[in-house]
C-alpha cells in the first residue's frame, strides 16, 4: 500500500503543475511490473502513448549502448585475429631463418600482447553487454505493460490483431530485443548465450516462468483428477443416475479444469490471452455455421443424457437398429449388434425417432405362439403348456402367466403362451420352453400340423370341333 503513495503523488503533482500530460512512470525504471500495471490502469490512450514514448526512448538509448558494445567486441575480435595471423607469419619466418633476429622476437611479443589485451577488452565488453541486455529486457517488459493497457482501451481489430498504433512499438521491441548470435565468433556467441542464460532478466527469468508453468499444469492436473474422482463418487451415490450422464460429467469436469489450468499457465509465459481468446471466439462463431449438423447431434446428445431413455449395456432399438449400447458421446452413440457388429449412430437420428429399450424394465413378458391340429384335445394341450411353464425355474408366478386359445388358423388351432421372466432371463426362458413344448407335444401325441390346402380338380368335357 505504502509503495503506491510515491507514484500516485507523482501523478497528482504532474497534473497540478502542468496541464499537458508528461510521462512519470519512467522516474523509477526498476518499478515492479504489477505496480506499474496498477498505476497506468486509469490513464487514457493519449496518456498511455506519452508513457510508451518515454519508455521507448529509454529502450532506444540502451539499444544504442548495446550496439556500441557489440561493435567494440567485433573490432577487438578483428584485432585479435589480425594479431594471431601476424604471430603465425612471424613464426613461419623464424623457421626459415637459422638464427632468429631480436626484431622478429619483438614482433611476436608485441602481437601476443595485442592478443592478450584484445581478449581482456573483449571479456569486459561481453560482461557489459550481458548487463546492458538485461537492462534492455527489463525496460522492454515495462513498455509491454503499457502496450497491454493500450490494447485494452483501443481494442483489437476485426481479425483479433493489435492496432497499428501498438504494433509500431511491438515491431521495434522485436527488432532490438533478444540475442543475435555471431556465428563467425564462436567464443563471443557462447559468451552471449551464457550471459543471457545466467542473467536475471534473461535465462533465469524464463526458467522461472517455465518452471511456474509446469508447476501450474501439474497442480491443475492433480486438481482435475481429484475433482473427477469426487464427481464420480458423488454421482455414484445417486442410484437413479445414468451411467452415460455420469461418464459425460466426469470427463467434462476433468477437461474444464485442465483448460483453465492451461490458460492460467500461459499467462505465466507472458502470453497475452486476450487476442487468443478473441480468435477462439471468432472461430467458434464461424465453425458454428459450418457444423450445424454436428451441433444438432450435440444438442441431441445432451437431451439423451438428461432424459436417459437408455443407458450403457441396454438393449435398444433405435433408428431401425437393434443392439447393445456400448458408449455415448455428444455426437454419436455406439451400438453393438447381436452378431457383434459395431454401429455408430448420430444422436440426431436417435432422438428424432422412436426409442425402444428392451432392458430398462426388470421384468419382461415372453410372447410365444404354439399350434395343434384341429383333431387334438385343446384342454389337454392347454394343460401341457401350463405344466411346462410352471416347471421352468426361471418363470415368475407374479405376474401370472397367460395361456389361452388364441385363434383358429387355416391349418392349426393356436395357443398363446405368455409367461413372465426377469429381463436377463428372457431368451433362456424363450428357448427352453420352445424346446420343452416340442418334446412334450411329441410325447402326448399332440401334433404340429403342416399348412394344408384342399385342391379340387374339375375335368372339362371333351368338346369336338366341327
Amino acid at each position: 500500500m505504502f509503495s503506491l503513495i510515491k507514484p500516485l503523488s507523482l501523478i497528482l503533482l504532474t497534473l497540478w503543475a502542468n496541464p499537458t500530460f508528461a510521462a512519470f512512470t519512467t522516474a523509477d525504471v526498476k518499478i515492479p511490473l504489477d505496480e506499474l500495471d496498477i498505476i497506468v490502469a486509469p490513464l487514457t490512450v493519449e496518456e498511455l502513448t506519452v508513457e510508451a514514448d518515454a519508455w521507448l526512448k529509454l529502450v532506444k538509448e540502451l539499444a544504442h549502448k548495446v550496439a556500441d558494445t557489440k561493435l567494440r567486441i567485433k573490432r577487438q575480435n578483428e584485432k585479435q585475429v589480425k594479431a594471431e595471423v601476424k604471430i603465425e607469419k612471424v613464426l613461419q619466418k623464424q623457421e626459415t631463418v637459422k638464427s632468429p633476429s631480436s626484431q622478429l622476437q619483438k614482433e611476436v611479443s608485441h602481437a601476443e600482447n595485442v592478443v592478450k589485451n584484445a581478449d581482456k577488452s573483449k571479456d569486459n565488453a561481453m560482461d557489459q553487454l550481458t548487463r546492458l541486455r538485461a537492462e534492455r529486457t527489463a525496460l522492454i517488459d515495462r513498455l509491454s505493460v503499457i502496450l497491454d493497457r493500450m490494447n485494452k482501451k483501443l481494442g483489437l481489430d476485426k481479425v483479433a490483431q493489435e492496432k497499428e498504433k501498438v504494433q509500431v512499438y511491438r515491431r521495434y521491441m522485436d527488432d532490438v530485443g533478444g540475442i543475435k548470435l555471431d556465428t563467425h565468433d564462436a567464443e563471443s556467441a557462447f559468451a552471449s548465450l551464457k550471459g543471457w542464460l545466467t542473467s536475471k532478466e534473461g535465462g533465469k527469468h524464463w526458467a522461472t516462468n517455465i518452471g511456474t508453468f509446469l508447476a501450474i499444469i501439474i497442480v491443475f492436473w492433480l486438481l482435475a483428477r481429484a475433482l473427477r474422482e469426487a464427481t464420480k463418487k458423488g454421482l455414484a451415490l445417486s442410484n437413479n443416475q445414468s451411467k452415460l450422464f455420469t461418464d459425460f460429467l466426469v470427463v467434462i469436469v476433468f477437461r474444464l479444469v485442465m483448460f483453465i489450468g492451461i490458460i492460467v499457465g500461459f499467462t505465466t509465459l507472458e502470453i497475452n490471452m486476450g487476442p487468443l481468446l478473441a480468435i477462439i471466439g471468432a472461430a467458434g462463431f464461424v465453425v458454428a455455421f459450418a457444423l450445424q449438423g454436428t451441433l444438432s447431434n450435440f444438442a441431441s446428445g445432451i437431451m439423451i443424457m438428461l432424459y436417459r431413455p437408455f443407458d450403457v449395456d441396454d438393449m435398444v432399438d433405435v433408428a431401425g437398429h437393434f443392439g447393445k449400447v456400448r458408449s455415448l458421446n455428444l455426437v454419436s452413440t455406439t451400438i453393438s449388434t447381436p452378431d457383434n457388429k459395431i454401429m455408430v449412430v448420430p444422436n440426431n437420428d436417435i432422438w428424432g425417432n422412436i426409442i425402444i429399450n428392451a432392458t430398462t424394465s426388470k421384468q419382461r413378458r415372453v410372447d410365444m405362439l404354439f399350434g395343434i391340429s384341429y383333431k387334438d384335445d385343446i384342454d389337454h394341450a392347454r394343460q401341457v403348456l401350463a405344466e411346462i411353464v410352471a416347471a421352468h425355474p426361471l418363470t415368475l408366478n407374479d405376474p401370472a402367466p397367460k395361456i389361452h386359445l388364441h385363434e383358429l388358423a387355416e391349418s392349426s388351432v393356436n395357443f398363446i403362451c405368455r409367461p413372465w421372466a426377469k429381463t436377463s432371463d428372457y431368451w433362456t426362458v424363450y428357448w427352453d420352453i420352445t424346446r420343452s413344448v416340442k418334446l412334450r407335444f411329441d410325447a402326448e401325441n399332440l401334433s404340429k400340423p403342416y399348412p394344408q390346402q384342399d385342391i379340387h380338380i374339375y375335368q372339362e368335357p371333351n368338346i369336338t370341333q366341327y
